[in-house]
């Protein structure tokens, strides 16, 4: 590895920049949808509309005012403007679909498919089916539970699969990319499946007993219901649960050991569970412990006694606990084991006799194995990584000149996404060095790094961004004009923000469903995601402090007349997290203060491109394979154009020097 890098790596370890109550029991109907596959048995149903026809219904169901008139005339505008500039790129374009296509090609990769095993069998998901295939029998053997495409869902995947304990039933999600709500269908399994019931607007569900499941509806992006459905000759369905609190969001999880299911109502800070015996689910769910502000824990089970994954206590870090399943409130809780400061929990799995850690410290993965009878643990590590991420062609000789992007998240205590993906593998073949800054706000250090990049350290995170940037610089990779950023959702916070405080770094900017009107978005508390976001933004609507804060920093809200990078904004017409309005409003106060005639008159700067492409459907982010390639082609081919690159990148261009 080049010297400088590994010095880099090596050094790069300082900090940079320095449920409610219960609900009478209600009678929920089920919609039921269309006969399906002429091989499955079908229960006669109503009409399947449900997910075909979403956007028609949201469409005929608007109340067109002036205002939305209005809207449309923007975004009309922005669309023939988007238009017209990307005549520019489509010679480019075309040509980085192939070449993506081709690296796709020579290095296939795909998300494993959805598989689970359960009793004697395997149940995954394959080409948009749902099969079963007996451990030890020849693929041949495999078994057709269900078919997407004879539900004539095209664009359709199946999201979970879930089997009843007697594996009498089979509950799967099924999915579309323009829609973040799933549909619930149920197999009644045997000789020959049949179809059930479809159950609408699904996010979580789990099997208490054969024919008995519970599962939570999500409605404007909330969950706060739980329901308990029967199947057979004895159908029924009542709510056992209701979230009061806006705040807080509800899901099912089912402990290994399948004693219990837990409902889980969680804010961005706090927990509280309630236990359904599966032994007895008719009977009411069973308080945990009450919700303590800043208190998050997690339920398993073994062998009656409750584990319990929790911060409770100090140091503010993960830690293991365990209380009998008859003394559960948190004064009976017994210390097991605590995650090192700066660690960050990756995953939990409980078994017999001993429990397993996924951590990972300054991004060094590792499990520790904790045994249940007497506490003792054992460590495996492997590999190496730092607080940033540094990715470069080797041999290169003179990396200063070489192209640089960098990648940004730093929200919600979320690992920065750092999955292989083809065209990334491309960018670095062509030249290109990748640098995926870890920042405050994000989850690699623990706990810790989350809180000192969230509500009022948010700030934090950019003094992050800058440093790694100017470090980055100063260690000789790349420069400022050769230095690119890209990010999506709430990573346009810092990115946004960095192009008002420091545009000078960057050159362009790539953003796909970028969150940019952060103050008008927190004051909007008819917005579905507002109420639950405060734990991780503030309320400025009931403090000054939070107001004030938000404001120094909020993209659109620091809009001012200077030199801005170019930049290219994706966004989705069916968004529900990041409407397109508030991106509308920030793509037109920024070409408003680029195009100020005193600031161009005097400093005779050249106006950088803004590109607003906005996808017609598709939901946060989320694109079908296809269509997600031309969009990487078109970002990729502004990233190229305007670092002033050829196609084939700097290897191959004279300002460049490699070797």
């Amino acid at each position: 590895m080049h010297q400088k890098a590994k010095f880099f790596l090596q050094t790069l370890k300082f900090s940079i920049a320095g449920f409610g109550k219960y609900t009478q029991k209600q009678p929920h109907v089920h919609h039921h949808f269309i006969d399906c596959c002429p091989w499955i048995k079908m229960r006669k149903c109503h009409s399947f509309k449900c997910l075909q026809n979403k956007y028609k219904k949201l469409i005929s169901g608007r109340n067109i005012t002036s205002q939305r008139w209005s809207y449309m005339d923007l975004l009309n505008t922005e669309q023939e403007n988007t238009k017209s500039l990307l005549i520019n790129y489509t010679d480019s374009m075309e040509r980085f679909k192939k070449k993506i296509e081709a690296f796709y090609d020579k290095y296939p990769f795909t998300l494993d498919n959805l598989e689970i095993r359960f009793g004697d069998f395997i149940y995954y998901e394959e080409d948009g089916c749902i099969l079963r295939l007996k451990l030890g029998d020849d693929l041949n053997n495999c078994e057709v539970l269900l078919c997407l495409e004879e539900l004539s869902l095209y664009n359709a995947f199946v999201e979970r699969i879930r089997i009843s304990p007697g594996e009498e039933y089979m509950a799967a999600s099924i999915k579309t990319s323009d829609s973040e709500e799933s549909t619930c269908v149920i197999v009644k399994l045997g000789k020959y499946p049949e179809v059930e019931d479809f159950i609408p607007n699904v996010f979580s569900f789990e099997w208490a007993q054969d024919g008995l499941l519970f599962y939570t509806c999500q409605k404007n992006l909330r969950c706060c219901d739980v329901f308990r459905t029967s199947f057979g000759n004895k159908k029924h369905t009542e709510c056992v649960y209701t979230e009061q609190d806006p705040r807080f969001f509800v899901d099912l999880y089912c402990t290994r050991d399948r004693y219990f299911l837990t409902i889980n109502s969680n804010s961005k800070t706090t927990s509280e569970v309630w236990l359904i015996d599966c032994h007895q689910p008719w009977n009411l769910p069973v308080l945990v412990q009450k919700r303590n502000s800043g208190i998050r824990y997690h339920i398993e089970h073994r062998s009656n006694e409750l584990y319990i994954l929790t911060n409770y206590g100090e140091p503010a870090e993960y830690k293991l606990m365990k209380t009998s399943v008859n003394s559960r409130n948190m004064k009976n809780w017994q210390l097991i084991y605590t995650l090192k400061r700066k660690t960050k929990l990756i995953d939990m799995v409980m078994f017999k006799d001993h429990c397993v850690m996924f951590l990972k410290y300054c991004n060094q993965l590792y499990l520790n194995s904790i045994s249940l009878n007497d506490h003792s643990i054992q460590s495996l590590k492997d590999g190496t990584s730092v607080p940033v991420t540094v990715f470069f062609k080797r041999n290169s000789e003179d990396l200063q000149k070489n192209p640089l992007l960098i990648h940004v998240y730093g929200a919600y205590g979320i690992d920065l996404n750092m999955n292989f993906k083809a065209e990334n593998r491309m960018l670095i073949e062509d030249g290109w060095i990748l640098a995926y800054c870890h920042v405050r706000g994000g989850g690699e250090l623990g706990l810790s790094w989350h809180a000192g990049g969230c509500l009022n350290n948010k700030l934090n995170g950019l003094d992050d961004l800058e440093a790694c940037i100017k470090f980055l610089h100063n260690l000789g990779f790349s420069e400022p004009a050769s230095t690119a950023l890209t990010t999506y959702s709430a990573g346009g916070i810092l990115a946004g923000a960095l192009c008002n405080s420091n545009p000078s770094l960057i050159r362009a900017v790539s953003l796909q469903a970028p969150f940019l009107d952060l103050l008008n978005t927190m004051l909007d508390m008819q917005l579905p995601l507002t109420i639950e976001e405060l734990e991780e933004w503030g309320d400025p609507s009931s403090d000054d402090k939070y107001m004030n804060y938000i404001k120094s920093y909020c993209p659109y809200q620091n809009l001012r007349p200077q030199t801005y990078p170019s930049i290219i904004i994706t966004t989705y017409e069916n968004d529900q997290r990041v409407p397109i309005r508030g991106i509308l409003k920030y793509t037109q106060r920024l070409r408003k203060v680029i195009m100020d005639q005193r600031f161009n008159r005097d400093h005779g700067k050249k106006i950088p491109n803004i590109i607003l492409d906005v996808q017609a459907g598709g939901s946060h982010a989320a694109a079908l394979w296809e269509d997600s390639i031309i969009e990487v082609a078109k970002r990729l081919a502004f990233l190229y154009q305007e670092l002033r690159l050829g196609d084939t990148g700097p290897l191959t261009n004279p300002h460049f020097k490699t070797s």
